[in-house]
């Protein structure tokens, strides 16, 4: 099996783009990736696009906008981790010796598709009962608090830390920091949840060029090895749900830890599924990077800051960023590349040498998630 590495990437601003469509995102960010990584488009072998709602043929489409055409284009939909799956078919084809260059995009006009909370499937028992994803998630943030006696203010933190971090990023959504007093006084949007706890509805698009090793020899400055890609579905309920631990996290990432022969003590910055901001707290405690009941308090004391001991989402996460949903397992690996790089600006973690990425997406009747994907990168 051949290594896989990531010697481009590139992303557009985060955001509301009303006067640009998603085929239009999408050609930004392939284009930027394609010159970060200084490989004619002519050569790339394939390409894998994420998206949710992107619609029919969305990858052709915005290829076809750059002038590639005729080569083998397979889109993917996998609910939020769409573009990290998207990426886990480019790694596995560089891996089995199918292709050299694949390009890996993720692209979503969520705005123009979405008004009001995202819910399950339609005819999926939570939705006919009127849950939505962000219901959901309060339900979690409840049980979490009585399980592990914190309040909502230790909880609020999170938002707080993340778009901090948003601040510093000139492609995130949020430009201003915010206080715990703001996040908790922001307009409820499922209890314990306030608006400023959920990550808002965004369009954008996300790309990276992946190579074999062969390829990789002449870009020894630029490339990052990507040591796992893993996936997991959820498996069936048949017991009450564990609504304050993830196991399927759990079970990714130690699958990845294990193929990229390192341990969560050797991760130096993580981008997490921060769709809420209980969802960080899980996905983190999931992942094995912070004590399971542990993490809230070690973001107070500042460990899981930009300079503390293990940085999360100093992009600024979902919460900061935004979350064009097949865009964001993409966007996750752009900001890694660009920390082990050391090109992240304000937002640099020193030393910065292992990079993890997580992104879960939906959920399905009968089963705790549809999707969950780590990424492991080293520098």
């Amino acid at each position: 099996m051949s290594e896989a590495y990531i010697t481009g990437v590139g992303m557009t601003p985060f955001g509301k783009h009303p006067n640009t469509t998603s085929t239009e995102l999408g050609a930004m960010a392939v284009i930027e990736a394609m010159r970060d990584s200084g490989i004619d488009p002519r050569q790339v072998d394939a390409a894998y696009c994420g998206s949710v709602y992107g619609g029919i043929s969305v990858g052709q489409r915005v290829l076809a906008q750059v002038g590639m055409t005729g080569l083998p284009i397979t889109n993917v939909e996998n609910a939020c981790s769409s573009g990290a799956v998207a990426l886990r078919e480019a790694f596995l084809a560089v891996r089995a010796g199918e292709h050299d260059i694949v390009l890996a995009l993720g692209v979503e006009h969520l705005t123009s598709k979405f008004d009001g909370a995202i819910t399950p499937d339609e005819t999926d028992p939570e939705t006919v009962v009127g849950l939505t994803m962000s219901g959901i998630y309060a339900m979690r943030a409840q049980r979490y608090m009585h399980d592990y006696g914190v309040d909502h203010a230790q909880l609020a933190l999170v938002s707080v830390k993340n778009k901090q971090n948003a601040a510093k990023n000139p492609l995130a959504y949020f430009k201003k920091p915010v206080t715990v007093e703001q996040v908790l006084s922001s307009r409820a949007i499922a209890d314990p949840l306030t608006l400023l706890e959920c990550s808002p509805a965004t369009d954008g698009a996300a790309a990276v060029v992946v190579v074999s090793a062969r390829v990789a020899a002449q870009f020894r400055d630029r490339r990052v090895t990507l040591a796992a890609s893993t996936l997991r579905s959820g498996e069936l309920e048949t017991t009450d749900s564990q609504m304050s631990f993830e196991t399927l996290t759990e079970l990714t990432a130690s699958q990845a830890y294990e193929r990229a022969g390192i341990g969560p003590e050797d991760v130096s910055v993580a981008e997490v599924h921060d769709c809420f901001s209980i969802a960080e707290v899980l996905r983190v405690e999931g992942a094995g990077l912070f004590p399971r009941g542990e993490y809230l308090h070690a973001v107070a004391r500042g460990d899981a800051h930009i300079g503390g001991r293990l940085p999360i989402n100093p992009s600024g996460g979902l919460l900061g960023k935004g979350h064009p949903l097949g865009a964001t397992g993409i966007a996750q690996v752009v900001e890694l590349v660009r920390q082990l790089r050391g090109a992240a600006g304000k937002r640099q973690v020193d030393g910065a040498r292992v990079g993890l990425a997580h992104c879960r997406g939906g959920k399905t009747v009968g089963v705790d998630a549809a999707a969950c994907t780590v990424q492991i990168l080293v520098k």
